[in-house]
């Protein structure tokens, strides 16, 4: 099944599941602005490629507010994810964790590859 078939509440629903798995507190703003950038990311991963000129932006305009605020909030989300989450989820995922003594993905790179991992599970459907 290919992304563009699955409605938009269902994939926000899936992605949900994962942010929540790997520990991203629902009550950050970071965690909206986050799962917004997975959604329009597995919808279109050139975005990914121009975080600051196409995907904070985007989301920004959704959310009323600005794009240093979303990239804040987004790093925010991560690194709290990062520190108390749940490393074996991480450890799956990315293939490191915090217990491993490895820095934190970076913002792109934690978008691209939770929005590669939906693109694939979906395709898998």
């Amino acid at each position: 099944m290919e992304i563009t078939a699955v409605k938009d509440y269902e994939l926000e629903r899936y992605i949900t599941d994962i942010m929540l798995d790997i520990g991203v507190p629902a009550h950050l703003k970071g965690y909206h602005y986050l799962r917004d950038a997975i959604l329009l990311s597995g919808r279109d991963m050139e975005v990914v490629s121009s975080v600051t000129k196409l995907l904070y932006p985007a989301i920004a305009k959704r959310f009323k507010t600005t794009d240093q605020k979303v990239e804040r909030a987004i790093r925010n989300a991560i690194e709290v994810s990062w520190t108390r989450g749940n490393a074996e989820t991480f450890e799956k995922m990315f293939g490191y964790s915090i217990s491993t003594g490895k820095t934190r993905p970076t913002n792109s790179e934690y978008i691209a590859r939770i929005a590669d991992k939906v693109r694939l599970d979906i395709k898998a459907m």
